[in-house]
């Protein structure tokens, strides 16, 4: 759907929903509109644009937002119907409906939610039944509806598939708009009940079918939903672009792609071939922002038969141990969970893959620090939000010699990570930023009274690490795992394939 029509266009018989009250409904129904209802904004262009991009790449996205203008047209001048019809077909067609799927399970919930309009979410949230609304295909907007608010039915524009592929075309009754609309509603209430409380901004069909109905008017200045008040947090998401891509922003990523994938080439060639004491000024000559904090150990000395350092890193990409490289002045291995190939050929540091077998994974660690330092990132995945993991409790059975590292990093058109997507891509995604960042704040090295050697138990030592490390970044400790990720946004572990299964996202306390 493009933008809504202005607001004088709407009917005036309904109040609006700041006089509409939330108190006693819980055993009432109330069915919304989503787009400028349940939402603030009133264009899903964006959304259909993240879908465009994520599941088909950047020619994708280039074809739908040729095709905007044309739905434009169709929009306000022949039918609402016929606009979002060619939205529809621009994003889907022939596209896989399981890659439509792993988007909106995956990538549309944070943007969704970044959108929640504060005065629908109060009456809708108090009613004990909830439906929405949508022109939007259903296969979008489903998951986070169900999985995030609580919608009890979601109704919504059906496409068409043919051996699991989307057409690009809809199903009848067609696009989800004015009478249809209407029709839905009467479909799911049937003759003899309507629903309690009706939503809308402008749409009046479904409307008069409801006991009480009540405007959303366009208000520019209402601020979204924040982010502690929503029903559920969104721990885990997945996808590759960090702001939701209004047309403009949509045009400016697809020119910056060819400029950024250059520079990014330039950046990650910096950093392999060149010495390592001088690619920390090489990465801000290149405009990759590097802040070092704290007082790091020096490096350990074979000749007094000194063990290596483990410097225990929160993991914010798999660039972690090279940043600490840089902010060192020298390569520190670096003990990793999953890595890819191209990822490991290009790596300016000495990569070795944990094998998941305690015994294995502790002698080869215990060997590495007899060699010299060693990084490690003990929450075995990323995450994306400010948040740590639950720390692995192994790496604190092999030395005292620990030295917590709070990396951060500040990206603003890309993500550096990936869950569903293909991880050698990981590190030109980080440096196709135009000025990505990072910081590496070394904490004081773990008193010996506090350590495994002390009669500390592991699970204690890496809890207390994590800890230290959260309250540095201003952080919140979970007891989240790699697994836990994976489920949510791939439908397996991290390893094996299996039927997903989301896991609540409830943020536990340090």
């Amino acid at each position: 759907m493009m933008a809504g029509t202005d607001s004088s266009n709407v009917l005036r018989e309904f109040p609006t929903i700041d006089r509409c009250s939330s108190d006693g409904r819980d055993d009432h129904s109330v069915v919304a509109d989503m787009d400028g209802t349940l939402l603030v904004g009133r264009s899903s262009f964006p959304y259909y644009a993240v879908v465009a991009f994520e599941a088909g790449g950047i020619f994708r996205l280039l074809f739908l937002l040729l095709a905007t203008p044309l739905a434009g047209v169709f929009y306000y001048f022949i039918s609402e119907s016929a606009g979002v019809r060619v939205l529809i077909f621009a994003t889907f067609a022939g596209m896989k409906v399981s890659s439509i799927e792993s988007v909106a399970r995956a990538v549309l919930p944070k943007f969704y939610s970044a959108d929640l309009h504060p005065e629908t979410w109060r009456v809708f949230s108090s009613c004990g039944r909830r439906c929405v609304l949508t022109a939007n295909p259903r296969i979008m907007a489903e998951t986070f509806l169900k999985e995030y608010l609580g919608a009890d039915m979601v109704m919504g524009t059906e496409i068409s598939t043919y051996k699991g592929r989307a057409t690009g075309f809809v199903k009848h009754p067609g696009i989800l708009v004015g009478e249809n609309k209407a029709n839905a509603v009467r479909n799911a209430f049937g003759s003899s009940s309507a629903p309690n409380v009706g939503l809308g901004y402008r749409d009046s069909d479904f409307l008069k079918l409801c006991n009480e109905s009540y405007l959303v008017p366009p208000e520019p200045e209402v601020k979204p939903l924040s982010a502690d008040k929503l029903p559920r947090p969104i721990v885990f998401h997945d996808g590759r672009l960090v702001q939701k891509p209004s047309p403009i922003m949509a045009l400016l990523i697809i020119l910056w792609i060819p400029i950024g994938f250059l520079l990014a080439c330039l950046r990650i060639a910096a950093g392999a071939l060149l010495p390592m004491p001088v690619v920390y000024y090489a990465f801000w000559a290149l405009g990759v922002r590097v802040s070092v904090k704290g007082t790091p150990p020096p490096p350990a000395s074979k000749s007094t038969g000194q063990t290596g350092v483990l410097f225990v890193c929160s993991h914010r990409t798999l660039l972690d141990p090279i940043f600490l490289s840089a902010a060192l002045g020298r390569p520190i291995p670096a003990v990793t969970y999953s890595l890819s190939r191209l990822s490991e050929i290009i790596s300016p540091i000495k990569t070795v893959r944990l094998s998941r077998d305690r015994v294995t994974d502790a002698n080869m660690i215990k060997k590495l620090l007899q060699e010299g330092d060693l990084a490690i990132c003990p929450e075995g995945t990323t995450c994306r939000e400010p948040l740590l993991l639950r720390f692995s409790a192994l790496f604190a059975e092999l030395t005292d010699e620990l030295v917590p590292v709070a990396m951060s990093n500040r990206m603003s058109v890309f993500h550096g990570t990936t869950a569903t997507g293909w991880k050698g891509m990981d590190p030109f995604y980080f440096f196709m930023n135009p000025s990505p960042a990072y910081e590496v704040n070394f904490l004081n090295k773990l008193p010996r009274q506090l350590t495994c050697g002390a009669g500390k138990s592991s699970h204690d030592v890496a809890n207390y690490i994590q800890r230290i490390i959260a309250a540095t970044l201003s952080y919140e400790c979970t007891g989240f795992t790699r697994k836990d990720k994976y489920r949510a946004l791939a439908g397996n572990d991290g390893t094996v394939n299996h039927k997903a299964r989301l896991v609540p996202n409830k943020v536990m306390g340090c």
